[in-house]
């Protein structure tokens, strides 16, 4: 089939690699000609297991083809994906403009049917004016073209979504007419050959699908986060209570881990677009409103817990940093964590010494040099010369560190461990302090700021 994907970011890679891998002829346009000429010499603009070998894969191949002209794009085949950003806009809702704008060509470019599908993550009725500017478009040419709007809403995770498009759990379709219901079932057939992973609604259900998936998990991490404050206000373990409500499996494990916050392009904008959205149609969506308040709130946390470990006087205190993405596995830096410490930590007075293993081109792009911030090349340059050590990003490599060698190189000898990788009893025998998310803060053997600590009962 002959594809064209309108945006070259990580939704509309992603989706234009993976539909190039199982044998369709797929064209990506961008209107950034600089990324559009990376591209073709194989240079990829993000971080993504996997997605390198097959872009490059089926570029070599003559599927997979790159370009900035957007009426090549739209006469290159009947499936029309838009798949550009959907910014947050100053009072939380979704930016539509590029979606619009793509819209927009497409309606002015058409010469026959197409099957304009929104990939993007957008607000309930978004379709409606997808199907509007196209119409607008066509009739200042005076054209007459049948074409119709399907909602697809992408469900990837960041470091595993060629994986997840590639063996998806469902595939909704958002359709109101049987054609475009049946291009789509064709289109995704290669994807689901063990069962029909195709879920078809209404194009508004679809749409809301999306929104409603992306606030429930980020409803959950905001809950085990409350209790874990809650568990470190009366002496309980977080991490023990975690295992006993994950093992009923109306609950389950996935997404009740606490920590330091999520991040990322999805969860954040999502849950505030999903507020905004809701305001929009009369209703008031006070959960969503307080998962988003509760995130906020955790994303300070730690660099609280630094800051009173140090009586609140961090001026010319050096902070090891491991990890800057918002998660494992990708060097996305949007909302994360780690901006927050940094940022509270700078203006309290004190230094950074990064390290991530692949996001630092990615801090430098937004802090660029300055003084109070030290890029690093392994974890343990990132020690040198630090008083603590905060982990914001739970890097495997991070998982089983020498506690011992870090011990020696931390003046303070204190670990702050914002996603819980660590076993406090293990870190405490090394001779640290180890500081979690509502697990008690337990005491180590050491002192700061002259100060000795007792042990947490």
């Amino acid at each position: 089939m002959r594809i064209t994907v309108h945006g070259t970011g990580y939704v509309g890679l992603v989706t234009g690699a993976c539909l190039s891998d199982v044998g369709n002829q797929v064209l990506c346009v961008d209107v950034d000609e600089g990324k559009v000429q990376d591209l073709r010499a194989g240079r990829i603009p993000i971080y993504e297991p996997g997605l390198e070998e097959i872009v490059r894969r089926n570029a070599a191949g003559g599927r997979l083809e790159f370009t900035s002209d957007v009426a090549r794009g739209v006469a290159h085949g009947p499936f029309q994906f838009i798949a550009v950003g959907t910014p947050k806009d100053e009072d939380g809702s979704a930016d539509l403009g590029h979606v619009l704008t793509v819209a927009r060509s497409i309606g002015q470019e058409m010469a026959d049917y197409k099957v304009v599908v929104t990939k993007s993550t957008v607000p309930v009725g978004t379709g409606d004016k997808v199907r509007q500017a196209v119409a607008d478009a066509l009739a200042q040419r005076l054209a007459s073209i049948e074409f119709d709007v399907v909602s697809n809403p992408e469900f990837l995770k960041e470091g595993a979504a060629v994986g997840d498009f590639m063996k998806p759990d469902r595939i909704i379709v958002g359709s109101d007419t049987a054609r475009a219901t049946e291009m789509l079932r064709d289109l995704y057939e290669p994807f689901g050959r063990n069962r029909d992973k195709v879920i078809v609604m209404d194009l508004r259900s679809a749409e809301l699908t999306k929104y409603a998936a992306n606030a429930m998990l980020a409803t959950k991490i905001s809950f085990m986060n409350e209790l874990a404050n809650m568990a470190e206000a009366c002496g309980a373990d977080i991490e023990q209570v975690r295992i006993g409500i994950g093992s009923d499996p109306r609950i389950g494990f996935e997404f009740i881990y606490p920590g330091c916050g999520y991040g990322g392009s999805c969860f954040p904008k999502d849950v505030s677009a999903l507020v905004r959205s809701a305001r929009d149609h009369g209703a008031d969506m006070e959960l969503v409103r307080a998962v988003d308040n509760v995130n906020a709130r955790q994303k300070e946390v730690l660099i609280k817990k630094i800051g009173k470990f140090f009586n609140d006087q961090l001026k010319d205190r050096t902070i090891a940093l491991w990890g800057l993405a918002f998660k494992p596995d990708t060097d996305d830096m949007r909302e994360a964590s780690s901006r927050v410490l940094m940022e509270k930590a700078w203006h309290s007075g004190a230094r950074i010494r990064a390290y991530d293993p692949k996001a630092l081109d990615e801090a430098r792009h937004i802090y660029g040099d300055r003084s109070d911030l030290t890029y690093c090349r392994s974890s343990t340059e990132a020690l040198e010369g630090a008083d603590v050590l905060a982990v914001v990003t739970e890097w495997r490599e991070f998982r089983s560190p020498d506690f011992e060698l870090i011990r020696d190189r931390l003046a303070h000898k204190a670990v702050f461990d914002g996603r819980n990788i660590y076993d406090p009893a293990m870190v405490r025998r090394a001779g640290l302090r180890y500081f979690g998310i509502g697990r008690g803060d337990a005491a180590g053997p050491v002192t700061a700021v002259g100060k000795a600590f007792p042990r947490s009962r």
